[in-house]
């Protein structure tokens, strides 16, 4: 009995399977289990019915038996024969007479194939084949329709085995099929028993039991884990085994409970350190209670762990797959808010967990979706990738992340959005190996020769001497600090795959809208390329502003790249940048109050990496021809870009000389200022006057107004003109973002005034803004009618 039911039942999926099977697949599974328990139960039925109507039809009849059956009809075939042609039987011998007669008696007699020679008692064959067997079968005339016959147990007498058949009795199918319709219902009524009816006040009351029920029960197991973790780790399992919650009230809060539970115990429990699988020959060895208590508890920390990362990814890939397929078993609304959850977690444990084991999972899953289509999901993906970027120390996390980020790319084709590459602008990478002074990078302590020693120590101290190096040698070997040389060779990996994707970007996908990001990136990290690639990234960069194809903004990284080329590794190149001097001056005026506003910042970074970091191979005539059209800039843009701007004029005249003749409006040297010739070199710009800073000392701006007044006295380091602290040592892109007017506000704000009190003098002026704005467009005019 007991292997009967061992056999009858089936085994238990154990939890870990239970764990990776969805929920859908879970019900799928008993629905066709009820189904198939149900139509097997309706067969069983069905047979037995049957059955027993064919054991009444067979008690009904009498069969005869097989061998009268065949004498009769032996006898009656002889008398027909001796009635049409008699025998000569008084020809035969009394003994061959007496041998027809008992084989006569037999039925293999009449069945015989007379033809074949093989004697009447020969056994069959065990593999006789199917055709022979068929063609030995005699033929029958189908003159009637075929009965269909149930077999019965065969009879097996001295003669062999003599199978039994009965026909089949009609049945009338739709008598058939209300009776089982008929006994079901009655089966169901009988087994339903009438469902509780609540209340929505009851339900809602019901449900708030059930899930203070749960959450105290969270509470209880997340404390005894925190409080004992190396005792309690069985209780993990059992948090974890909460998140399979099938309650449809209380499943989808308590899940979510559930994950940031388990998120927040993780990141409390898990060690400093990765934890190594066991080898073969350390389980063997026997160890101190300690230890073997701590390596089980490692052993259970990592296993639960595992499965954690596992059902929260379950939990991303469920929700996927019903946003294709539009399920309807759980409302997508919740299936989204357990997949934010998830994704929460997995951002959180990326951040906080970059030393544990599976961070390279962590990386795998949270990547992919910095590309989804919701943008929550892919702002906290691309938060937690920032901050990890910026608080990678060392770049092992980093480096992960930047190989998955390149492999994403180009698996899509390039494909993606833009900020998936931008966020290798907050990689931490300040400095790369070069080949020329790796050897230097990190120089080995030298230690004193053995002809130092005698020289210059006694016996004694030669054998501290010794014991000291010796001690330094195994620390330097045992050393768990990384060391500088480490650290410079994980930035330079890392630097080498940003840039192949760069790379490849600039020359596969050149209209593709991440050509921004690559440009941008190029420009931060232009001076840690090799200088091997220099021509070749210049000669394309040329070719990419020459297209006309790129916006403004986009033709300013590309500027921004290329000087941030030559102002490092490129000073030793003999190039002449002279065409994208040439580009920036021409599309200065491309800057407006509106939405260009916002590209001052990078045209201000230009100017700076242009004339302060090269103003040894920048000419006088094109320091003027900027200084002036920057000052006619300074009246058309926003009070931000102005401050930026000024601040910078300010840096111009200060770096060169004889700046000052643009304060004197006396013409020097020969030749007429052309302001609409786009050649900085032959524009004459030492024959106009800075008459802009008049119109800027007036403008309702206070921080204008004084740069406006610092220029105009030439900008002096000291005495009554000077600028104060605060703005002198501020570079302009600072000063940029802290005037900035995003918010459409004054910045600074206006102090309030009451209607008792004095107006400030600079609310006074506020009116001025718009005679300004009037004077300004009329000036426009006038030069545009002069340069036609």
């Amino acid at each position: 009995m007991r292997s009967e039911t061992r056999k009858n039942t089936k085994r238990v999926p154990s939890f870990r399977k239970l764990l990776r099977t969805s929920k859908i697949k879970l019900d799928n599974k008993l629905k066709n289990k009820q189904y198939k328990q149900q139509s097997a139960a309706k067969k069983y039925r069905k047979e037995q019915k049957k059955l027993r109507e064919a054991v009444r039809d067979a008690i009904s009849r009498k069969p005869f038996p097989l061998e009268e059956y065949k004498k009769k009809q032996v006898v009656g075939k002889r008398e027909e024969d001796e009635e049409e042609d008699a025998l000569p039987l008084d020809m035969m011998d009394e003994d061959d007479l007496k041998l027809m007669e008992d084989l006569a008696q037999k039925a293999s007699f009449l069945t015989r194939d007379l033809s074949s020679n093989e004697p009447v008692h020969v056994k069959k064959r065990k593999r006789e084949s199917v055709i022979d067997k068929y063609e030995k079968v005699p033929r029958r005339m189908q003159t009637e329709p075929e009965k269909e016959v149930i077999h019965l147990l065969p009879i097996k007498d001295k003669g062999g085995i003599i199978p039994q058949t009965v026909e089949k009795p009609v049945v009338n199918v739709a008598q058939d099929e209300e009776e089982d319709t008929e006994e079901m219902e009655e089966e169901e009524d009988f087994s339903e028993e009438p469902l509780p009816v609540f209340t929505p006040e009851e339900m809602a009351a019901q449900r708030r039991q059930k899930l203070q029920e749960r959450k105290m029960h969270i509470a209880a197991l997340a404390s005894a884990i925190l409080s004992e973790p190396d005792n309690n780790i069985k209780k993990l399992k059992e948090l974890r085994a909460m998140l399979m919650e099938q309650d449809p009230n209380v499943a989808v809060i308590v899940r979510k409970l559930v994950m940031v539970s388990l998120m927040e115990v993780f990141k409390d429990i898990v060690p400093s350190y990765k934890i190594r699988p066991l080898t073969e020959a350390e389980k063997a060895t026997k160890v101190k209670k300690e230890t073997q208590k701590l390596r089980e508890f490692e052993e259970g920390l990592v296993s639960q762990y595992k499965f954690y990362l596992e059902n929260l990814e379950q939990t991303i890939k469920d929700w996927k797959q019903r946003k294709l397929k539009k399920s309807n078993v759980i409302s997508l609304k919740a299936y989204k808010g357990l997949a934010e959850i998830a994704v929460k977690c997995l951002c959180e444990l990326l951040v906080a967990l970059p030393h544990f084991n599976f961070h390279n999972n962590i990386i795998v899953l949270i990547v992919p979706l910095m590309n989804d289509a919701s943008k929550m999901i892919s702002e906290l993906c691309f938060e937690a990738v920032k901050k990890l970027f910026k608080q990678d120390k060392l770049g092992y996390a980093s480096l992960g992340v930047v190989k998955v980020i390149s492999g994403l790319v180009r698996g899509r084709n390039y494909d993606v959005r833009p900020e998936v590459l931008k966020v290798f602008l907050h990689l931490r990478i300040k400095e790369v190996e070069l080949q020329k002074d790796s050897e230097d990078i990190a120089p080995k302590k030298k230690f004193m020769t053995y002809k130092e020693k005698r020289k210059n120590l006694s016996r004694m101290q030669r054998k501290w001497k010794k014991a000291e190096e010796k001690l330094e040698r195994e620390l330097l070997e045992a050393e768990a600090s990384e060391s500088k040389e480490k650290k410079l060779k994980l930035h330079t990996e890392t630097l080498n795959i940003v840039f192949v994707t760069y790379f490849r970007i600039l020359k596969k996908a050149q209209k593709s809208p991440l050509l921004p990001a690559v440009l941008e990136g190029l420009a931060k990290f232009a001076h840690l390329i090799n200088v091997e690639f220099f021509d070749d990234l210049l000669i394309v960069l040329h070719s990419l502003i020459a297209s006309g194809g790129l916006s403004y903004r986009e033709s300013l990284h590309c500027i921004l790249s290329a000087f941030h080329i030559l102002s490092g590794q490129g000073d030793v190149l003999n190039i002449d940048p002279m065409k994208f001097y040439t580009h920036l001056y021409k599309t200065l005026f491309s800057l407006h109050a509106g939405g260009t506003n916002g590209d001052t910042e990078i045209v201000l970074q230009c100017l700076d990496v242009m004339f302060a970091k090269r103003r040894k191979q920048v000419s006088q005539q094109r320091a003027l021809a900027f200084l002036k059209r920057l000052s006619t800039l300074a009246l058309h843009v926003l009070p931000n870009s102005s401050v930026g701007i000024l601040a910078t004029n300010r840096v111009l005249m200060q770096t060169f000389p004889k700046m000052d003749l643009l304060l004197d409006n006396e013409s020097q040297g020969s030749g007429v200022y052309l302001p609409e010739l786009d050649e900085p070199e032959h524009c004459n710009a030492q024959n106009t006057a800075l008459w802009e800073l008049h119109l800027l000392q007036r403008h309702y701006h206070p921080t204008v107004q004084k740069f406006a007044a610092h220029l105009i006295v030439g900008a002096p380091t000291e005495g009554s003109g000077a600028l104060s602290l605060d703005l002198s040592q501020r570079p302009a892109t600072e000063l940029f973002e802290a005037y900035s007017m995003r918010g459409m506000t004054f910045n600074p704000p206006v102090a309030s005034v009451t209607p008792r009190r004095k107006v400030p003098s600079h609310l006074s002026q506020l009116p001025k803004m718009y005679l300004y704005l009037i004077i300004l467009s009329f000036y426009n005019d006038f030069l545009t009618c002069l340069s036609y």
